[in-house]
């Protein structure tokens, strides 16, 4: 039973690669048909969970009642695709969103709900390592926006250089991961040499020491919520 269940889920997970805008496109007959064969499925593994559970409990776990609303949701979005699609109306399919609570929220997938539930209370405990990273990148824009912005440079594609601040934050940004490293200071260093002390502050602060930071702190905590098992017939 978890072996056909993993594999469903795993078949409707694959179908966004086949439906429209698709990677491999195959007839809207086709992926709908395998659609509805897994929510079939997957109603049918529901079912069956009912049967050997309490009723109370049953109706009281949010996971089944995630489960039937996003069948319910992707078959009328299934069904209101198809009607439009034969009067020639372009839509999205906008179910594709919810298939991923089938992958979290089935009984076989305690694992996963752990690994989600650690991120969940691991994030508001890197909240503030995270804005103290982004005033940072917000403090070198500003101070790369006075010395910069002023001076009239361009770069070598002859577009203004560092003139527009949320421009200058994502340039920075990037920087962070060294991914427009060294070009996005070779302007400013042909300027004047002197210039590069600033990116070298802003790489060693940021990349060096916020990064290390931010993943020692997301490490530590991730891992202590990690052991924690809750328990309860729910989970």
């Amino acid at each position: 039973m978890r072996t056909a269940t993993y594999f469903f889920i795993f078949l409707n997970l694959s179908l966004a690669l086949f439906e429209e805008p698709a990677v491999y496109p195959l007839p809207f007959l086709a992926t709908s048909v395998l659609e509805v064969l897994c929510l079939l499925v997957f109603l049918g593994r529901l079912t069956h969970f009912a049967k050997v559970t309490l009723h109370n409990v049953f109706w009281k776990d949010t996971k089944n009642i995630c489960i039937m609303v996003a069948i319910l949701l992707s078959l009328t979005d299934l069904a209101i695709y198809g009607v439009l699609r034969l009067y020639g109306v372009r839509s999205i399919r906008w179910s594709r969103i919810v298939r991923p609570i089938f992958l979290i929220n089935f009984a076989e997938s305690r694992q996963i709900r752990r690994a989600f539930r650690s991120i969940r209370n691991t994030l508001p405990e890197i909240t503030y390592v995270f804005l103290l990273f982004m005033f940072s990148l917000l403090m070198f824009s500003l101070m790369a926006l006075k010395l910069f912005g002023e001076r009239n440079l361009q770069t070598a594609e002859g577009l203004p250089y560092f003139r527009n601040y949320l421009e200058i934050v994502f340039d920075l940004y990037v920087l962070v991961t060294t991914a427009n490293s060294p070009d996005v200071m070779m302007p400013a260093f042909d300027f004047s040499s002197w210039y590069a002390l600033f990116f070298i502050a802003f790489v060693i602060i940021n990349t060096y020491i916020f990064m290390s930071l931010f993943l020692a702190v997301v490490y530590n905590n991730y891992k202590k919520h990690l052991k924690v098992v809750p328990g309860g017939a729910c989970d």
